[in-house]
């Protein structure tokens, strides 16, 4: 039975004296999605989630490139006696990470690193179950409407996607480099959220199906202009993290002392090679370092703006909260961006690393959800 298309009028205040009506509809839905779906749904999202912070986890203590192989089925299973961690150890030994980083490696270090990235391809492969049979079942009570189905489809294919080139990343690691390549950690942490972001509005989309429009020009531009910009700037934060950019320029506000570094000043460096081989000298470091602190301010100002024009609109109660989530997210994740900068004395730290990633996907939590109360119904 198709849905009937309610009218409401509903006012905006800009900061000013004025009061400008605006129209926007709401539509009632055509299916009522079961508990349990929706709870599925955000298990999804949540495991998501913790598959970004493991891998994460996984990127700062360097277990990325432990496990060379890539076996679906039988990698399921880990090294269960000492023979087949020896075999393993000695394909590691033969990576150049174990040559110029982990050389003389004990066997107790490799365990450490190798459960990490044995853990980020587990949960991976859990996903996948987690996915499967209850979609059967669902499908099966018929609890899956077309609009769903279809969109679940192009969650699986992502999802295929961002695994299929986590292997291209791992690669780039094994044959010349002690490190995977940086741009294509960004790739594949780019895609992870891509898959990230579908699902979340896919699950946005059946948990709120009346939420109202908010039918006004400007506060959809500057909220476009945020999802915009937030994906520009982590983008640059996995640029950043892959490159270990943060060990060349450990201080705040400034960077080692000035605003804009020296090696920026040199036109000799602006080169092809230093874009490719970024780890052959300061050039990247300071450049993706500079962007991505200049980024976070022109988002915060931006969200503050947004939030400023925002703040008296008559809309709902979840508008509202969003608006509080949004500020105090913004703020979180700025303080932890400084700290993790700070203390990148020697090594980038793991744990405020890892917070701060986390941090990202709670920020763009928010921002899609604020978006997602502007957004057509069709969308």
């Amino acid at each position: 039975m198709p849905g009937k298309e309610v009218k409401t009028i509903y006012f905006v205040f800009l900061g000013t004296n004025k009061i400008i009506c605006s129209q926007g509809t709401m539509e009632t839905p055509t299916f009522k999605y079961k508990k349990a779906v929706k709870v599925w749904l955000i298990i999804g999202l949540i495991m998501i989630f913790f598959q970004v912070v493991i891998g994460g986890v996984t990127r700062l203590t360097g277990s990325g490139l432990s496990i060379t192989k890539w076996d679906i089925v039988f990698g399921t299973i880990p090294p269960l006696n000492h023979a087949q961690w020896e075999e393993a150890f000695d394909l590691y030994r033969e990576t150049p990470q174990y040559a110029k980083i982990n050389d003389g490696m004990s066997m107790a270090d490799f365990k450490f690193i190798y459960f990490w990235e044995y853990f980020h391809r587990l949960w991976a492969r859990s996903m996948g179950f987690v996915f499967l049979f209850p979609f059967l079942f669902f499908w099966r009570k018929g609890w899956i409407d077309k609009m769903l189905m279809r969109r679940l489809g192009i969650t699986v294919l992502l999802a295929v996607v961002v695994a299929s080139f986590g292997w291209i990343m791992v690669a780039s690691g094994l044959i010349d480099r002690p490190w995977v390549n940086a741009y294509k950690l960004t790739m594949h942490l780019s895609l992870a959220l891509i898959l990230f972001s579908y699902l979340l509005w896919t699950t946005y989309k059946v948990i709120y199906p009346q939420n109202r429009v908010i039918n006004n020009t400007v506060l959809k531009k500057w909220s476009n202009a945020i999802v915009s910009i937030l994906a520009v700037q982590i983008m640059l934060g996995g640029v950043m993290s892959g490159m270990k950019a943060g060990l060349f320029y450990p201080s705040w506000p400034d960077m080692n002392g000035s605003f804009l570094p020296a090696v920026l000043l040199d036109s000799s460096q602006w080169t092809v090679d230093n874009f490719v081989q970024y780890d052959s000298g300061p050039f990247m470091a300071a450049l993706i370092q500079f962007l991505h602190r200049n980024t976070a301010y022109l988002l915060t100002i931006i969200v503050l703006y947004f939030v400023f024009l925002a703040w008296n609109h008559r809309g709902t109660i979840l508008f509202r909260n969003s608006l509080y989530l949004l500020i105090s997210m913004l703020v979180i994740q700025i303080t932890l961006g400084i700290l993790t900068v700070i203390n990148c004395i020697g090594q980038v730290p793991v744990g405020l690393g890892v917070l701060h990633q986390a941090g990202a996907l709670l920020l763009l939590t928010i921002v899609l959800l604020v978006r997602y109360q502007m957004a057509p119904r069709a969308v």
